[in-house]
């Protein structure tokens, strides 16, 4: 059984004390395969060096995260370009808008984030994309980008099932992380009407561990736990989640 784990973090400082380890960790548990979304130039070099370590394991994306636009974005998006034509990344993401922790910045979030669009069309990559409180706002910028290579991952999904069909029209898998297996998650009441063949697998670790870590640190291990729960709520094998949601991942990320 291969698990995917498509957004983790593996970088974060929360993990400088046992990064291998949860790395075995999770490879012992089945999930063998991890995308890892950039936020800025600041942490660019973690992740080449990630990627040194378990070339067969880790896969790159490049982008300026939401919350990490701020005045310098200009010069954080020609970074962006740069990485993108040096070498091979397998996504553009973590990008989109974000709401929550800063609403002075929204017109540069919503420039930056049709910029990283245009980017992805014309390297023919999929885009990951961040979502906090501007469901709204994403959806009229993917509306006027949208186009047969426009594609991607609607990563950590936790809108409505309107607006997960909304999601899927753009040509959007859904991640699906901790936030189905939480009491008030909600995605757990409406998953079983949308087939799988739309959603991929993710962790976000070290943030929203799914139960029963909540509020611990999380880490790509943990994702059996969210195979566990859709499993029950598609009433189908985790063995058929894993490979199923693994497949969904390779049609996104072309391996």
């Amino acid at each position: 059984m291969t698990i995917t784990d498509t957004h983790t973090h593996l970088y974060s400082n929360e993990f400088d004390e046992d990064r291998n380890e949860m790395i075995q960790r999770a490879i012992d548990a089945g999930v063998s395969r991890f995308f890892i979304p950039a936020i800025d130039s600041a942490h660019t070099q973690s992740m080449y060096d990630l990627e040194k370590a378990y070339p067969e394991n880790i896969f790159l994306m490049m982008g300026l995260h939401p919350t990490h636009v701020k005045d310098n974005y200009l010069e954080e998006l020609q970074h962006v370009e740069e990485e993108l034509a040096k070498r091979k990344f397998y996504a553009v993401g973590e990008i989109g808008i974000d709401l929550y922790w800063d609403k002075t910045h929204l017109p540069q979030q919503q420039e930056a984030f049709r910029k990283q669009i245009q980017l992805a069309k014309q390297y023919k990559l999929p885009i990951v994309i961040h979502c906090r409180e501007a469901f709204d706002e994403i959806f009229a910028i993917l509306e006027e980008e949208k186009s047969p290579d426009l594609f991607g991952i609607f990563h950590c999904f936790s809108g409505t099932f309107e607006q997960a069909l909304q999601a899927i029209s753009y040509n959007m898998k859904l991640g699906i992380g901790g936030v189905v297996t939480f009491k008030n998650g909600k995605i757990d009441q409406f998953l079983s009407q949308i087939d799988l063949k739309h959603l991929v697998l993710e962790t976000d670790s070290p943030y929203l561990a799914p139960v029963p870590f909540r509020g611990k640190r999380n880490e790509s291990s943990y994702l059996v736990n969210v195979v566990r729960k859709l499993s029950e709520i598609y009433k189908v094998s985790q063995e058929e989640i894993a490979n199923v949601t693994t497949e969904n991942s390779k049609v996104i990320f072309g391996i």
